[in-house]
C-alpha cells in the first residue's frame, strides 16, 4: 500500500515500496527481512489460488518451524562436538549428554547477551554472527557429502554422483567466505565493527581446511577398508 495515497501498489511499484533498493541492505532490520520473506511467499501462494491471509499464516508457520528446527539441530550438533572434545581432552563430565548440552546452551546464551549494537541491547548477539549462517550451513552440507563419499569408497561403491556435489559444496562456500573477508569494497577485515565475524569466519575456514587435509591423508588407504563394527 502506498503510504501517501493509501492505494494498493502492484508490479514494480509494489516491489520498490517493499524492498526500496535506495536504502541499502544495512537499512533493513530483521523484522523487515522476515516480513518481506513472509509476504513474498504469500504472494507466490496467491498466484496458485491460496488467499493472501492464509498464505501469510502458512509462510509464518514455516519460518517459525525453520527457526525451531535450526535451533534444535544446532544444539544437538554442538553437544556432539563438546562430547568429542571432552573425550579427547580427558574431561569425563563433558562426555555426559546433559552436561554437554548445558555447556552448549550456556555458551550460546552468553554470546547472545552481547549487544549487536548500542541500540539493539542485550539478547541481540546472534545478529553479530548471522552473516556466517549461509556459509556455515553450506560447508556443513559439503562435509556431509564427504562422509558419504568415504562411506561409498570404503565399500567399493560408485561415488561420482556424490563426489561432484561434494567438490562444489566445499569450494563455493570457502570462496564466498574468503570474498566476505577480503573483498576491497565491504570485506570484514577492513571494518573494525566486524572483528567478531573475522575471528569466527577465520576459525571456520581453519576447521574446514583441517577436515580437507584429514580427508586427503586417509584417501589413499581408505578404499575397500570397511570400518570396524561396534556391535559385538
Amino acid at each position: 500500500v502506498d503510504p501517501a495515497s493509501g492505494e494498493a501498489l502492484k508490479g514494480r511499484s509494489a516491489w520498490q515500496s517493499r524492498y526500496d533498493p535506495s536504502k541499502g541492505w544495512s537499512g533493513f532490520r530483521l523484522k523487515d527481512k522476515v516480513g518481506a520473506f513472509i509476504h513474498g511467499g504469500a504472494n507466490f501462494l496467491k498466484a496458485v489460488g491460496i488467499p493472501i491471509q492464509l498464505g501469510v499464516s502458512l509462510i509464518a508457520v514455516l519460518v517459525a518451524a525453520f527457526a525451531a528446527t535450526t535451533l534444535d539441530s544446532a544444539t544437538r550438533l554442538q553437544r556432539y562436538v563438546i562430547q568429542e572434545l571432552g573425550s579427547n581432552i580427558k574431561l569425563p563430565f563433558l562426555r555426559n549428554r546433559f552436561a554437554a548440552t548445558g555447556v552448549a546452551v550456556a555458551v550460546a546464551g552468553l554470546f547472545a547477551m552481547i549487544p549487536a549494537s548500542e541500540s539493539a541491547g542485550p539478547g541481540s548477539g546472534g545478529l553479530i554472527l548471522w552473516p556466517l549462517f549461509g556459509v556455515t550451513n553450506q560447508l556443513l552440507a559439503g562435509l556431509a557429502f564427504m562422509v558419504i563419499v568415504f562411506y561409498l569408497r570404503r565399500r567399493n561403491k560408485p561415488l561420482v554422483f556424490a563426489f561432484v556435489p561434494m567438490v562444489v559444496m566445499l569450494f563455493l562456500p570457502v570462496w564466498a567466505m574468503l570474498w566476505n573477508l577480503f573483498n576491497q569494497t565491504s570485506g570484514w577485515v577492513y571494518d573494525s565493527s566486524k572483528q567478531q565475524l573475522v575471528i569466527f569466519g577465520s576459525l571456520i575456514l581453519l576447521l574446514q581446511f583441517w577436515m580437507l587435509i584429514e580427508g586427503l591423508l586417509v584417501w589413499g588407504k581408505s578404499k575397500g577398508v570397511v570400518e570396524l563394527s561396534s556391535v559385538s
